[in-house]
């Protein structure tokens, strides 16, 4: 599933973005002289004098909103991104690996890696613990890596199944390390498609959200064989239009899905089938946020407050699936990529502000639709309220899809246009 948002642009610039648009006149003159310098190539020399005095900033994950804060950032700061992975997962992509057995990673580094040319260093490792009195994070070989500040960005992974559980802590967990039976979930994509592969057989989606939604309609469409069920403790897509969930219910009842609404399950070993695919709850991951004492909420992640600090330590900001952040325009966010982009970006232009003596800058965010996969072929584009509550308007079929594809496609557009072009991403909404 994704989430497009809607955000506004704030106010408070970096300098040689202003000189972008200077007008005439002496300022004018000087804020352009100031851009044509920093796009002046610079020698070894002029780059270690310019990074003294830059904050030293440590990204934990290498998702959506970890990239998003370090290619944001590189400019302004020492980055280094702490991630055990070497490819960056496109998660909102996990239901067509799973099917179809689609490649859905891009290398981080190294030829056509999202982080090439952005000056942000990629430390290969699993963060282990966090020290925010010494300003520390210790990785599980031991090595350790001061900060002014931390962009704490593990994401979440699938709760309730013990493959969710060993996904724990990490932005990226991919399900490879064991073997885990016939239970299944997004993360394990891989391991799912080759179970599929190998013969046909019974599969039960469990989890009548958008994630599950995706799930069952890409597998009814492309893994021929198998009988499958969408099972939910409520009407499935409870956050969708009357019209929008009409189109979800006779798409997957022609792909020949069975739908089981009201049906509640305790965990998947209550689960009648030859592979269960668990999509039914998100967790964050903010054990290693909690255990360093960074305050955790009653939904389980990390408290944070408007600019998204951690409300117990204002140098941690806390961004994606992990943070509890609020907007007063949208609410709570809710899990999912098109929060995790802005909130990313937020981020660091907020430590960008603090590294000139500025403030932090409030996250400013509201939705504008939700975009549902329906296999290759069908999908559904949901308006929505700022709030996320759906509207009636809805738009449906192969030009759904086409939108769909366009939207996820942008993701990564736009982080590498980060890298690239840092004065054209400030036009982007969310990115700017």
């Amino acid at each position: 599933m994704t989430h497009t948002p809607q955000t506004k642009h704030a106010e408070h610039a970096e300098h040689a973005e202003h000189a972008e648009h200077a007008g005439h006149g002496e300022h004018g003159e000087r804020a352009a002289r100031a851009a044509q310098a920093d796009r002046t190539p610079r020698t070894r020399t002029t780059e270690r004098a310019a990074d003294e005095g830059k904050p030293n900033v440590v990204v934990l994950g290498a998702g959506y909103a970890g990239l998003a804060a370090a290619v944001r950032l590189a400019r302004h700061a020492r980055v280094t991104v702490v991630d055990p992975g070497t490819r960056f997962t496109e998660r909102i992509r996990l239901h067509e690996q799973a099917a179809g057995g689609r490649d859905v990673t891009r290398p981080l580094t190294g030829r056509g890696g999202i982080l090439s040319g952005a000056g942000v260093a990629h430390v290969v490792a699993r963060a282990a613990a966090l020290d925010p009195l010494a300003r520390t994070v210790t990785t599980e070989g031991g090595r350790c890596l001061g900060y002014d500040r931390l962009v704490y960005a593990l994401g979440s992974r699938t709760g309730g199944t013990a493959e969710g559980a060993a996904a724990g802590g990490t932005s990226r967990a991919e399900g490879e390390s064991a073997a885990f039976g016939r239970v299944h979930t997004a993360e394990g994509a891989a391991r799912l498609h080759r179970r599929l592969a190998a013969g046909p057989g019974t599969v039960a989606v469990v989890g009548g959200g958008l994630t599950g939604i995706e799930m069952a309609a890409e597998i009814a469409e492309r893994a021929e064989g198998h009988r499958v069920r969408l099972l939910s403790e409520d009407v499935i897509g409870p956050g969708l239009s009357a019209k929008g969930r009409s189109h979800v219910r006779a798409v997957l009842t022609e792909r020949g899905v069975r739908i089981e609404e009201g049906h509640r399950v305790a965990g998947p070993d209550d689960v009648d089938a030859d592979a269960v695919v668990w999509a039914a709850a998100m967790v964050p991951n903010a054990e290693l946020g909690a255990r360093a004492g960074l305050a955790v909420d009653a939904s389980g992640r990390l408290a944070v407050d408007t600019a998204l600090r951690s409300v117990t330590h204002p140098e941690v900001y806390v961004v994606g699936d992990a943070a509890a952040a609020h907007t007063p325009a949208a609410g709570a966010l809710r899990m999912g990529c098109a929060a995790a982009l802005p909130m990313g970006v937020a981020a660091a232009r907020s430590i960008a502000a603090e590294s000139r003596g500025g403030s932090p800058v409030p996250l400013d965010f509201s939705y504008l639709i939700q975009c549902v996969s329906l296999g290759r072929r069908d999908g559904l584009v949901q308006f929505v309220r700022p709030d996320d509550s759906p509207r009636e308007r809805a738009l449906t079929g192969r030009p759904a899809a086409l939108a769909k594809e366009q939207v996820v496609r942008s993701t990564v557009r736009l982080l590498r246009l980060a890298v690239r072009a840092p004065y054209a991403v400030r036009a982007v909404p969310g990115l700017g």
